[in-house]
């Protein structure tokens, strides 16, 4: 889809310089060192001859349409130069050049002119405002970066082009990280993260997708496009820009408690992208993914010369949720036969500090063999009479005979520098610290788990959409997007909740009526579309036994509700039979992301929500393993099961009222927030019911 970027037969670099230091220079400079063997074309109208290729007026002058063409000229020229381009034509065409989206309005202006001279000529676009691009396999280099990366299985995108270059200047000095592809994406006015990952699946060069990503478009496509990516390839990602800056106005519990921390998570997990937490994390997991065959299981076994570093990668195992492997008899009475007598055959195995190669190798070699092993941690201090040189040539060797993985941690500064660069020649991943190799062997093992997940089983429910319909036009033909309890009853019906009985009273004896028809006792709740937490101005009795209880609650809660809420529309009251409070109170909820759309919430519900923030969440829509999986990831899912001889709560009602909302939000993507809270949860068998929910429409 993308071949002519990376697989070009011409290249043709729009604006190249004469003046060493000049952009324009920099690029076509890069394009002819970089060894790119296909046709050379500088454009520039005041020079003959560049860098030592001839130099010609414009694209139009030029005798065969580049394949692709590298734009790096000022922003009010490259609408133009995009047309000749579009006439000539060029299919693919990088944007180097800055001053749009990035720059003003005006600038962003220019950017969508760019796009519809795009779309008009059939061309894709990298950038503006980029790096550039290199394939290190073509081999091409179209950026303005000091130097070319080395070859390898990584293919990396970025929306920083500054991170780019050290990155790339690091992998310059790191041996064992090469690229295959390597892009810097700029304001993504066309070409996105969802382009690259199709392309690169198809890859052969490609093992493991790394994204450095501030924003995703069309975050839906999004989660489809890398959950189909990631059934073949691993997709690491490093997100950034998480964190809430500024405010938001929010009225439900849902949307105060979702962010777009919790919306990309939730994506990336629902997609099978791996999310890391820091650049190092996410080149240390790169390496592992594309230096070294995948874990087929979670249990690691460690070699060690000393005890510290062994205890310090066992606790980091542990916290990631892998296992320390259980070596068979078998293997620990082999390691015994040549291990000195102060030596450890348990895993960690300590092979002690004065161990050289002889005694590494067969040591890794017999833990290899173990059926319990999955993979090995291969640990080496420098002490005096180690060997490092001797001891990386030993596990390299031993590497090249195995189908497990190996990950070295030749701790220590110069003299560990020389065993890495010889566990690189052997395509052994080292790193400065145990730890780290944990982390990525955890990082293996969760790309197992996610690329194993069965594709979501989706859940379709009987239900009156025209009904639901009928309620959101009758809200907005009152100007209103807010939709009270009273409302949003019709709602829940239509989707198939299990409500209380429930009637609107407009006035006191109307309230006395309806109790009496219900049965005592009885449940008031304040009826407005305009206060969106009950409690918050008494607007919520329960327990009310008599008439005389219905009438003093009425008058108190419309004198209370218009004292702090002069400006409310007040209704009257909902007289609603008064459930057992026997059940656990939980949180059904949906807040809209901007990026992903529905993010549906479930946690513990009544008013403990707002304090103990014990909530979980998916993007809708969702399948019936994620509404499975959502009970199980708040804190508090012991309470749930039962605890202390109390039973355990209706898991399937809570799973069908969670499948029920994701209809509904997917249904009405009007719908912004949405809080059933509390969803009254009983005993396995006896439901749940929905005691008050309301939702806000999209303004």
């Amino acid at each position: 889809m993308l071949e002519a970027f990376f697989k070009p037969n011409s290249v043709a670099i729009v604006g190249a310089s004469t003046a060493p230091g000049k952009l324009g220079y920099t690029v076509l400079a890069n394009v002819i060192e970089s060894g790119f063997r296909g046709n050379i074309y500088p454009i520039n109208p005041k020079a003959k001859q560049i860098y030592g290729h001839k130099a010609y007026p414009s694209v139009m002058d030029l005798p065969e349409t580049p394949d692709l063409a590298v734009i790096v000229i000022p922003y009010m020229y490259v609408p133009n130069a995009l047309r000749e381009l579009g006439e000539k034509g060029t299919k693919a065409v990088v944007v180097i050049s800055a001053g749009f989206r990035e720059a003003s309005v005006e600038g962003f202006e220019r950017e969508q002119e760019l796009i519809e001279i795009a779309h008009k000529y059939k061309i894709r676009v990298i950038g503006p405002n980029c790096l550039g691009i290199i394939d290190c396999f073509t081999p091409l280099n179209a950026t303005f970066a000091a130097g070319t990366p080395p070859s390898g299985n990584i293919s990396f995108m970025s929306q920083s082009g500054a991170l780019q270059t050290a990155i790339l200047d690091w992998s310059l000095a790191c041996k064992d990280l090469g690229f295959s592809r390597f892009v810097s994406l700029g304001n993504k006015a066309d070409v996105n993260e969802n382009d690259l990952m199709l392309d690169w699946v198809d890859d052969p060069e490609t093992k493991v997708i790394l994204a450095y990503v501030e924003g995703v478009p069309n975050g839906q496509q999004f989660i489809k496009v890398a959950r189909d990516v990631s059934r073949k390839k691993p997709v690491l990602v490093l997100k950034s820009g998480v964190t809430e800056s500024g405010s938001r106005a929010v009225s439900s519990h849902t949307g105060s408690l979702a962010g777009a921390e919790a919306a990309y998570d939730s994506a990336f997990y629902q997609a099978g992208v791996l999310r890391l937490d820091n650049l190092q994390e996410l080149f240390d997991s790169a390496r592992a993914f594309a230096n070294q065959p995948l874990l087929t299981g979670d249990r690691i076994a460690i070699v060690t010369n000393a005890g510290g570093p062994g205890i310090l990668a066992t606790d980091q195992l542990e916290h990631a949720g892998m296992e320390l492997a259980r070596l068979e008899v078998e293997t620990i009475q082999k390691l015994e036969e040549f291990l000195p007598e102060a030596a450890s055959a348990a895993n960690p195995v300590d092979v002690l500090g004065d161990a050289t190669s002889e005694r590494y190798a067969p040591a890794i070699e017999i833990v290899a063999q173990d059926p319990n092993v999955d993979g090995i941690i291969c640990i080496v201090t420098p002490q005096a009479m180690t060997d490092i040189v001797e001891t990386a040539n030993a596990v390299g060797q031993l590497s090249q005979r195995l189908d497990k993985p190996i990950l070295g941690a030749f701790m220590g500064g110069e003299r560990a520098k020389a065993g890495e660069d010889v566990l690189a020649s052997y395509k052994i991943p080292n790193y400065k610290f145990p730890e780290q190799a944990a982390k990525a062997f955890a990082a293996m093992r969760d790309y197992i788990v996610a690329r194993d997940r069965p594709d979501p089983e989706y859940v379709s429910f009987d239900v009156d959409k025209d009904k639901v319909a009928e309620v959101f036009k009758h809200a907005r033909s009152e100007g209103r997007v807010s939709v009270g309890e009273a409302e949003a009853r019709a709602v829940a019906e239509a989707y198939g909740l299990r409500l209380p009985q429930s009637e609107l009273a407009a006035t006191a004896e109307e309230a006395v009526q309806i109790a009496s028809k219900i049965g005592y006792p009885v449940v008031l709740k304040i009826a407005s579309p305009d206060i969106l937490h009950k409690t918050d101005v008494g607007g919520v009795k329960v327990d009310l036994r008599s008439a005389s209880d219905v009438r003093d609650a009425f008058d108190l809660m419309v004198y209370r509700a218009n004292r702090y809420v002069p400006d409310a529309r007040i209704w009257g009251c909902l007289v609603q039979e008064m459930v057992s409070l026997s059940g656990i109170e939980v949180l059904v909820g949906m807040s809209k992301d901007p990026q992903f759309g529905p993010l549906v919430t479930f946690g513990l519900g009544g008013i403990l929500v707002e304090a103990l923030k014990d909530v979980t969440f998916r993007v809708a829509p969702f399948g019936k393993q994620d509404a499975e999986e959502m009970l199980d990831e708040i804190r508090a899912h012991s309470l749930l099961a039962g605890v202390r001889g109390r039973p355990p709560a209706d898991r399937e009602a809570m799973i069908d009222t969670l499948l029920r909302i994701n209809q509904l939000v997917t249904d009405f993507p009007e719908i912004v927030e949405m809080d059933i809270n509390p969803l009254m949860v009983y005993e396995k068998g006896q439901g749940a019911i929905t005691l008050d929910m309301r939702l806000v429409l999209k303004s």
